[in-house]
């Protein structure tokens, strides 16, 4: 079995990240073993931001306003790591399509849908999603459809709320109790929902250690 330990006594988000591969289809995915944390989210929901400020590169994750533009798994892991079997990165961190984007042709939306659940349903390495919410609009009913997806995928996943620093700070306790109401129906849902501003830096402390604990079980 490869060794997926860290090859220096860095933390995981103390050392740079790399894109390794953008994944179309199941079948590109890359050697199973190290965990993976994957996030999801509406188009424009600050994902690629968020992912960025997360690891502090800002220019690992594509950032655009182009809706859809994430059309596949984006794969990213620290440096120093290639991915293949015989050299297996500690964790990886995976972008996966955004939804709700209205432009795109009835039939890419499908495939990804597919490509998304396939992933859920059989990535046996895969720790925890966290859905990515805008802190301006809540839960919205294609959210809602996307947590009903992986309740039926059974996958664990949490709520992370983005674009505080968009709001009242005043609003945010009273948006986390909200939140938290609207999934007691799901039973997959992690129980508790973190605030952040990839912006501001709020929050990032949290969710990394989050992050920690899922890979760690």
């Amino acid at each position: 079995m490869a060794d997926t330990r860290p090859k220096d006594d860095k933390p995981l988000f103390g050392r740079p990240w790399i894109f390794i591969r953008g994944v179309p289809a199941m079948k590109f995915l890359p050697p199973e073993g190290p965990a993976e944390i994957a996030f999801a989210g509406r188009s424009n929901v600050g994902k690629s931001s968020l992912i960025n400020a997360l690891v502090g590169h800002k220019g690992l994750a594509r950032t655009s306003n182009t809706p859809g533009r994430t059309q596949e798994l984006n794969y990213f892991v620290p440096d120093g790591f290639s991915g293949e079997a015989d050299d297996l990165p500690p964790m990886a961190l995976v972008d996966m399509p955004g939804y709700g984007y209205a432009q795109a042709p009835k039939e890419q939306v499908d495939a990804w849908t597919k490509l998304v659940f396939d992933y859920l349903r059989g990535r046996s390495t895969l720790k925890r999603v966290y859905v990515l919410i805008d802190s301006r609009h809540g839960i919205k009913k294609n959210d809602d459809e996307v947590l009903d997806l992986l309740d039926k995928a059974a996958v664990s996943y949490q709520l992370v709320l983005t674009k505080t620093d968009k709001i009242k700070a005043a609003s945010v306790p009273r948006l986390i109790a909200e939140t938290l109401e609207k999934i007691k129906k799901h039973p997959a849902a992690f129980p508790e929902v973190l605030a952040t501003s990839s912006e501001k830096g709020e929050g990032l402390d949290e969710l990394r250690a989050a992050i920690g604990i899922a890979i760690a079980r």
